[in-house]
């Protein structure tokens, strides 16, 4: 069977459009998705790069199999991030990757470049790109936005991607789906691209590619995986998360939220619309009603109720749900602006702000997510930046805990200290999806060691990269080990055996660490964030907090196991062994150029220090 082969390349300062192979050894060593998109901009990106400038690479791709696997079908955005400035790698579902992947024909997917003179949409049919004026699109959300693509799919952004906020999304389907932690928004409308529509259909699959989706689905459905899936998607988390004392509770002050049972599974149950819908691509089917929008929808996941719920005091599901859908309309990430509100109510009760908010306030909370998204307020603008920009303007830097500037999502690592381990050292910042050991360690931590802490991070880290390389459905993904991966990739005429898969993932998580230790990554941004050594306050491990010299050992212990030397470097050993060795650059400069790491934004011109 054939396979895409080609990339779209795009100029948006040029408006010149190029069709181009891939080169064929990066199929086969980076297979797709996540390795590709490493692989062109550890390429094509001078160390120091500023993530806002014209000269960053937006990559928007498909997988080998996308529109084929059993799943909910994605799509991966990867460019330099302008939250963190490491590699960013963000992905997302609904109706876009299908159509793209259908638009796209023998292509893997678009490269952008440059920055265009007006706001422009790209254009994806029949296999030709075109670049088409999106001014009339300006300044509408994401909702209206999708609304002008009735016979297409689109993946646009918002106002938060045109204001600049560093943790926008790129959101189709009308904000039902994100592709959300990092800020690839920021970088679209940086480049001034509305939009990538995608006018095709998905693509067709072969009687053998169907029989073999018929025969995972029925694995995936008698999954444990599976199950839970069909029954709760990822709001069940928040439950999880509760019963065991990792819920992140107002500002990760505590770990368990007496509010719970009013934002859980239950409550999402009770508030759904319309809990069946047949072929609804939405997992759960728990379309909730969008207070004050007409018959309009949205459609929270557990991210939603844990943030901006328990994160903000919220106990009302259909407050948490107004909350989220407001992220969704304006495209901004839901969990950082969850925890940018958080720090704000904790930087206000220490006296940090001039201007009083407190927990449980949803008034308050949505005031602020609209001055966040439209940079306008002092509050709001530094806000915009993360965390740890606001930190910087106004103090408070341990009271929301983050990693290379992304603030932590969904589980409390205090209870679970190997969880701490896979924050600290994902490669995009703080991401539970990298890794995600604290649903094992939370019930059974006596019995964990430092070597199973670090074999089930580096395990669980290696074959994240390999399915993301196939951009196959997370959930699909728990329950697909890579003897069936190298199966799937048989079925289309690429022949993987599942240990050179497993060198796949290991030798993608390795070069996006060379791209991260080129743009001045180190030991020091692997840190444990200050506000994870201050004891958790009630619940099943109250007064437990990390303990920096213990997570030290735990760190040396990783960077061993990876190969890596004590500053996080991989060494010429582990380059050799993965055939890194001529990929990796010979020195790996330090930028000292301002925004070389995170983006100096231009919008960014008069301080906020002093008020808000």
């Amino acid at each position: 069977m054939d396979h895409a082969d080609r990339l779209v390349r795009v100029d948006l300062t040029t408006e010149t459009v190029a069709s181009e192979p891939v080169p064929e050894s990066w199929l086969r060593e980076y297979v797709g998705g996540k390795g590709l998109g490493a692989r062109y901009l550890y390429e094509e990106l001078e160390a120091g790069v500023d993530p806002r400038s014209p000269a960053n690479v937006l990559c928007f791709l498909v997988g080998p199999l996308t529109g084929h696997f059993p799943g909910e079908q994605r799509y991966v955005v990867a460019t330099k991030s302008p939250l963190t400035g490491t590699f960013l790698d963000s992905y997302a579902g609904g109706s876009m990757p299908g159509r793209l992947a259908g638009s796209l024909e023998d292509h893997v997917g678009i490269l952008v470049t440059g920055r265009a003179e007006r706001p422009v949409a790209l254009v994806v049919e029949r296999g030709e790109l075109s670049i088409e004026s999106a001014e009339e699109l300006w300044g509408l959300d994401a909702r209206e936005t999708d609304d002008r693509f009735s016979d297409a799919a689109a993946a646009c952004i918002g106002p938060a991607g045109e204001a600049g906020v560093s943790y926008a999304t790129i959101a189709s389907d009308g904000g039902d789906h994100h592709a959300g932690r990092g800020g690839a928004g920021a970088v679209m409308g940086d480049k001034r691209l509305k939009a990538v529509v995608a006018r095709g259909d998905p693509p067709g699959s072969s009687d053998a590619l169907a029989d073999l989706r018929e025969r995972e689905e029925s694995r995936f459905a008698a999954d444990d995986t599976g199950r839970w899936h069909a029954s709760s998607e990822t709001l069940e988390t928040v439950d999880f998360a509760n019963e065991v004392g990792v819920l992140p509770t107002r500002g990760w002050q505590e770990g368990r939220f007496d509010g719970a049972d009013g934002i859980g599974i239950e409550a999402a149950r009770d508030a759904a619309s319309d809990r069946e819908r047949p072929g609804d691509p939405v997992p759960g089917g728990f379309r909730i009603p969008d207070d004050g929008d007409g018959d309009a929808e949205t459609v929270p996941r557990g991210s939603t109720p844990i943030v901006l719920g328990a994160g903000l005091g919220i106990d009302e599901f259909d407050a948490v749900a107004t909350l989220g859908g407001i992220c969704d309309r304006l495209a901004v990430d839901v969990i950082s602006s969850g925890n940018a509100v958080a720090w704000a109510v904790r930087a206000s009760e220490k006296g940090l702000l001039e201007r009083n908010l407190s927990f449980g306030d949803e008034e308050g909370a949505r005031d602020l997510l609209e001055e966040i998204a439209t940079r306008s307020t002092p509050l709001g603008d530094a806000l915009a930046g993360g965390v740890e920009t606001a930190a910087a303007t106004y103090g408070g830097e341990d009271l929301i805990p983050s990693v290379k500037g992304m603030a932590l999502p969904s589980y409390d690592p205090r209870g679970a200290t190997a969880m701490a381990l896979a924050y600290a050292t994902s490669d995009r910042g703080a991401c539970h999806r990298r890794a995600r050991p604290v649903e094992l360690e939370a019930v059974d931590a006596e019995e964990w060691t430092t070597a199973d802490r670090v074999e089930v991070v580096v395990a669980e880290q290696n074959r994240r990269a390999v399915l993301w390389s196939l951009v196959a459905d997370d959930f699909l993904g728990d329950s697909m080990g890579l003897d069936r991966a190298a199966e799937w990739l048989a079925a289309i005429g690429r022949e993987d055996d599942p240990d050179a898969l497993e060198r796949v993932g290991e030798r993608v998580w390795t070069l996006v660490r060379l791209f991260n230790v080129r743009e001045g990554f180190d030991r020091t941004d692997d840190a444990l964030p200050a506000a994870l050594t201050v004891p958790l306050e009630g619940g099943p491990n109250d007064g437990r907090r990390i303990d920096p010299d213990a997570f030290d050992a735990l760190l040396d212990r990783y960077y061993e196991r990876r190969g890596w030397d004590e500053s996080g470097r991989p060494t010429s050993a582990t380059l050799e062994r993965l055939g890194l060795a001529d990929v990796a650059d010979e020195e790996t400069p330090v930028p000292t150029e301002t925004g070389g790491r995170r983006g100096a934004d231009p919008r960014d011109a008069t301080s906020t220090e002093g008020g808000d």
